[in-house]
């Protein structure tokens, strides 16, 4: 089996971080750093994204067994694992399905439910960038732009960016995401629960977790509980470092 691509710092008790849709492994980074100074972390990207293999599927069950074969690979019996928005999922599959490899669970903004398809102009900019590759960043930005208002949002979308010859392309299969969307917004719909310390930790301005879903939650991750950081959206981590690593270190340490 193909491997994800995966970078690893630091020693000791091993914690697995999995970005979101349309990310890659640096999006954690402020986190990761210095969460190696006392563990191994070990980033990954999921298929179709940033340096690892591409698949036109992705299923959840599909998308942890990709993370258990890594762990499997690097000797890794049990570990802590965090995951933000789809990686979120992809965490708590891991630990609903699989709970024996894992020891604390932290969800980043997003909840085991079905969200409704909402980056459909984004991917379809994506797929427009793809179709005509640009010369440089900035003229993608331009494109893009017809697509996606947000210059922060263009900007992340753009960290896909790598030069090929005389143009920029995606690393991202965004063909493939394009097509396994659908499967990407889907809750969880098994059986099983998770007793593990699990902590969700909100964004203050985000809707990705709301009171509606306290009662899935519980149901699924009985021994969870929650943090919420003001001021802080869907992006917490990146919009609140201090806060979110000090969460998460207090958690896990």
């Amino acid at each position: 089996m193909t491997l994800l691509h995966h970078q690893i710092r630091g020693q000791g008790k091993p914690v697995v971080f999995i970005h979101g849709l349309l990310g890659s492994l640096e999006n954690l980074g402020m986190v990761a750093k210095p969460l190696s100074e006392e563990r191994q972390v070990i980033s990954v990207d999921i298929r179709n994204h940033g340096n690892s293999f591409h698949q036109n599927s992705m299923r959840y069950d599909e998308l942890a067994a990709d993370v258990i074969a890594l762990l499997d690979h690097l000797g890794i019996e049990k570990a802590d694992i965090l995951g933000h928005s789809m990686g979120g999922k992809i965490a708590m599959e891991i630990a609903l399905n699989h709970p024996a490899y894992v020891d604390k669970l932290i969800v980043a903004d997003i909840a085991p439910v079905a969200y409704p398809a909402h980056h459909q102009k984004i991917i379809e900019g994506l797929l427009a960038i793809n179709a005509t590759p640009p010369t440089n960043r900035k003229t993608a930005d331009e494109m893009l732009a017809h697509y996606v208002e947000t210059l922060g949002v263009r900007q992340f979308l753009l960290r896909n960016l790598v030069q090929d010859g005389d143009v920029v392309k995606l690393k991202c299969n965004i063909e493939n995401i394009a097509n396994c969307y659908p499967d990407i917004m889907t809750a969880y719909e098994g059986d099983n629960h998770f007793d593990g310390e699990t902590l969700f930790i909100k964004g203050g301005d985000s809707d990705y977790i709301t009171a509606e879903h306290r009662e899935i939650i519980v149901k699924l991750f009985p021994n969870s509980r929650a943090k919420i950081i003001s001021g802080a959206g869907h992006w917490l981590h990146a919009e609140k470092t201090i806060a979110f690593n000090k969460i998460v270190t207090d958690f896990l340490i």
